[in-house]
């Protein structure tokens, strides 16, 4: 059922919310409720399914937190268990909505506990022994505690899942689905995706939402209004290396991200950058948990004002100030190259996308553009400009203006017989048998 009510919210206060979260808005400086919030919190104070669908850092996590919470507190449960579960893609995202969820409750009796891969086991374990009434998790390591027979769902009152198309491009699909089933089926679930048209998370969604209701803020195609995007051609890694040290350099921005498609990308970037007085750090998979927490409380408090990361740092980073993001890499497809500028651009701030590409990589980007169905806008460094400028126009009456040549279908061969004038002449005429030549009889060598 698709739903697109009329926004009227002005305030947070309009929502009807427990007087200990507005409390908490209050603090945190929420002053008017972003469009997805508006549409979806009255939703789901209703109690209802849910299918959301709007673009990073347009306040999803706050749309699902505020109903969750104010259910909890309104409807006072006296069973053993969880009572709200929330399903995240990555270590960074559950951290991230574990502390704005510590932030809404600040006023309220509610627990809170995060379960993520590189903690302590066991101390995850008594957390959830505890009774934490809301649990904030990745599905791989909730899997591994589930085989355990700690957590105990039977209870559960709302089941939330947030950046599902992630999850399932992250290959969690049967790992959410199995983690759903062990859920109370009378359960209130919640599903936040970046887009609707993932096949995967509209299939999701028929499993798992019961008489639901859609939010639909925006499609997979739909332009990032608040970011410019640039492409700057490059000759190889070395010519990239010197544009990416130029642009860190010359740009304005307060925290700037770069994007690489692997780990030794990543680290090889690090020391040149070093060498030129910036404050750079490094976030990729195989960095220890504590190393990458670290990482993280550095970047968010400006301590270190660059970061270069692989596609994990792609959903899930909320960090404020980030105006820059490059991709030293062009994105392997179209979606996660949304998801890396998803970064920037957040809400009403402004933000700049730098895509450097080289030759070997013209058809991805062309291919992303396509895909996405926009033109990004081509930029020239006049320091280095390099001798590759992109592939050579074709002639317009050939490939270049998408007119394949014309060419003619191939006519059976036929013998080719040689016409002279005297038969031209003949043309019509009867024509009678001559007479066959005489030929004297020789007589024979003897």
């Amino acid at each position: 059922m698709q739903s697109n009510p009329t926004v009227t919210a002005l305030s947070f206060s309009n929502l009807l919310l427990a007087e200990p979260l507005l409390n908490a808005v209050k603090k945190l400086g929420y002053l008017t409720p972003t469009p997805v919030q508006q549409q979806a919190i009255p939703i789901a104070l209703d109690y209802k399914d849910l299918l959301v669908s709007a673009e990073t850092g347009s306040g999803k996590t706050v749309a699902f937190l505020l109903p969750t919470l104010d259910h909890l507190l309104t409807l006072t449960s006296t069973s053993f268990g969880t009572r709200a579960l929330i399903l995240a893609p990555t270590r960074e995202l559950a951290q991230q909505i574990f502390k704005q969820c510590q932030q809404l409750i600040e006023y309220t009796d509610l627990t809170v506990g995060i379960i993520t891969g590189g903690e302590d086991f066991r101390l995850q374990q008594n957390m959830l022994r505890r009774n934490t009434e809301v649990v904030i998790a990745t599905p791989g390591r909730l899997l591994e505690l589930m085989e355990q027979e700690t957590p105990n769902f039977s209870h559960l009152e709302v089941l939330i899942l947030d950046e599902a198309d992630r999850m399932l491009d992250m290959g969690f699909s049967e790992a959410v689905l199995s983690i759903a089933n062990s859920c109370n089926a009378q359960r209130q679930t919640l599903l936040f995706s970046a887009t609707l048209t993932h096949f995967g998370v509209i299939k999701m969604a028929d499993k798992l939402l019961k008489n639901h209701e859609v939010v639909a803020l925006n499609t997979l195609h739909d332009g990032h209004r608040n970011i410019e995007q640039q492409i700057i051609v490059a000759d190889d890694n070395d010519h990239k290396q010197k544009l990416l040290a130029w642009l860190l350099l010359n740009e304005t921005y307060d925290k700037a991200l770069v994007f690489t498609n692997s780990r030794i990308q990543a680290d090889t970037l690090r020391g040149p950058l070093r060498g030129q007085k910036l404050r750079v750090g490094v976030l990729h998979g195989e960095m220890d948990q504590k190393e990458r927490n670290r990482m993280m409380e550095l970047y968010r408090d400006g301590e270190v004002k660059i970061m270069i990361a692989t596609d994990l740092a792609a959903r899930g980073l909320d960090i404020k100030g980030i105006n820059l993001v490059i991709n030293f890499d062009v994105p392997r497809n179209g979606i996660n190259y949304i998801h890396r500028i998803g970064r920037t651009g957040r809400v009403d701030e402004l933000g700049l996308t730098i895509a450097l590409v080289k030759s070997t990589e013209w058809n991805l980007m062309s291919g992303i553009e396509r895909f996405l169905k926009q033109t990004f806008k081509r930029r020239t460094i006049k320091e280095l400009e390099g001798k590759y400028k992109g592939p050579k126009k074709l002639k317009t009456s050939g490939k270049a203006a998408g007119i394949k040549n014309k060419i003619e279908p191939k006519k059976a061969d036929k013998e080719k017989v040689k016409v002279r004038h005297r038969d031209q002449k003949n043309i019509g005429k009867r024509r009678t048998p001559s007479k066959p030549k005489s030929v004297e009889p020789q007589e024979p060598n003897t």
